[in-house]
């Protein structure tokens, strides 16, 4: 946790960043699940920026920001369906175990848009930076699957295959690591 404590301004200005990034899609008030949300820096910047109610749930409570929580086992997520109207998925993905089952379930939980954030190994600078980053995240956090990236083509894909349809996509930084942001229609 005082991993997230030494970095937690840079984490705080990023999801303030995040926030502007998807404001066309988020109305004001929304029920939001943030899904992986790790330290909650980011669930509650998006908490303030939307006026929402944001849960967040995760495999381990890492949380340094007291927000709603549950802690789940990494595949089923604990709520009914269509009960989120956002599901926000930011830089988790590539550190899920099976991807493909937390989008359906993601997509299961909401009522309306999931909105994904995710890291890109496109280019030297940024394959670099993803290998670097999955490396010490498996080793220093002990994930207990491997980190794994995919390319912008093998996201569109895999959310094609589960009936998520990608309304909106940006680049929201391209250096030294080449992000996205996919907005999809559950």
């Amino acid at each position: 946790m005082s991993f997230y404590r030494l970095f937690s301004k840079i984490y705080q200005r990023a999801a303030r960043k995040m926030c502007f990034a998807c404001q066309d899609f988020i109305k004001k008030g929304s029920k939001i699940l943030d899904l992986g949300c790790g330290s909650a820096i980011v669930g509650n910047q998006f908490k303030k920026f939307f006026q929402a109610e944001v849960i967040g749930v995760d495999i381990m409570d890492r949380r340094i920001i007291p927000l709603s929580f549950k802690i789940f086992d990494g595949k089923n997520l604990p709520f009914p369906e269509n009960f989120f109207d956002v599901v926000l998925i930011n830089y988790v993905l590539h550190h899920a175990q099976d991807p493909i089952a937390l989008l359906k379930e993601a997509k299961r939980v909401s009522k309306d848009k999931i909105i994904i954030f995710e890291d890109l190994p496109v280019g030297f600078f940024s394959k670099l930076n993803c290998q670097i980053h999955g490396f010490s995240f498996d080793n220093f956090f002990g994930n207990p699957s491997e980190t794994s990236f995919k390319t912008e083509r093998e996201w569109e894909k895999i959310f094609e295959g589960i009936g998520l349809k990608v309304i909106f996509k940006k680049r929201v930084k391209n250096f030294p690591v080449k992000k996205e942001l996919f907005i999809c229609r559950a």
